[in-house]
């Protein structure tokens, strides 16, 4: 059975991706060598919710295997910048202390408080899209994921060959279930994109028709296992939650400044 969706669901994902999640990502690698490189991403974790406002903590993800060493070189693009960057790369040191591993999910979190100081420093701020909690998949929406592939979208930085830019793609795949219950990406993941989040559309059960579908991130695409299908597993966004939900508070460093939570209006 053909994992393709009609042209008119495949086209409105894509448009869907780009709009709500565009500014969401960036490219990084390690400084001054050919790798490794990698996506991360900004992920609004939810600590509290009423009738007045959500709580939210700003976080960045990403695969961990892409974050043990010293210095990293970011590629921000100059619509995620106001006012724009000085310079096309950034270095960033220190860079493998700031994450944290959630344990046995083979993904990083780190508060986005050294970025926020970073650019403070050089006197520009972030202009970011973020994943949010309403986003990112619960139990039930892993559990429609089945052993037979469903289309999925990775949001991701490529390493162009000739001039090493990171522009930012929607790389078109599928996700199915392993045996061992795992979700695996089914196809070549270009190079730059371990990290990256990777959504899909599900049937919105709250709407009416049979066009009808909601975009949800499934997770965050870890670096091949050579261990199944498509040798990329996903880390999954109800497991990254409930690991989240069991961590201390990711304090800031007291040498950075930047955001720690902020509320947001209903």
């Amino acid at each position: 059975m053909s994992t393709q969706e009609p042209p008119s669901l495949h086209q409105a994902t894509i448009d869907a991706i780009t709009s709500y999640a565009g500014r969401a990502t960036l490219g990084f690698q390690r400084a001054n060598r050919p790798g490794p490189y990698g996506t991360l991403f900004w992920f609004n974790e939810l600590l509290e919710s009423t009738e007045e406002a959500d709580t939210v903590r700003p976080l960045l993800l990403t695969a961990v295997e892409q974050t043990r060493y010293e210095v990293a070189e970011l590629a921000p693009r100059p619509e995620m910048c106001d006012p724009g960057p000085s310079a096309e790369r950034s270095l960033i040191t220190q860079f493998a202390q700031g994450w944290t591993e959630l344990a046995g999910l083979g993904v990083a979190v780190q508060s986005t408080a050294f970025l926020d100081a970073y650019a403070a420093d050089r006197g520009w701020s972030w202009k970011t899209d973020e994943i949010t909690d309403g986003v990112a998949a619960r139990t039930e929406d892993i559990d429609r994921i089945t052993a037979e592939p469903v289309t999925a979208y990775a949001l991701g930085h490529d390493v162009a060959r000739r001039t090493g830019a990171r522009e930012q793609a929607v790389v078109v795949g599928a996700l199915a279930r392993m045996q061992d219950g795992t979700i695996r990406w089914s196809t070549e993941l270009p190079t730059g994109c371990v990290g990256a989040p990777v959504f899909y559309s599900a049937p919105d059960d709250d709407e009416e028709g049979p066009d009808s579908f909601k975009l949800v991130c499934a997770g965050v695409l870890l670096p091949a296992d050579n261990k199944g299908f498509g040798h990329h597993p996903v880390a999954t966004f109800d497991r990254i939650r409930e690991a989240l939900s069991a961590l201390p508070v990711l304090e800031p460093s007291p040498s950075t400044r930047g955001r720690r939570w902020w509320h947001r209006r209903k």
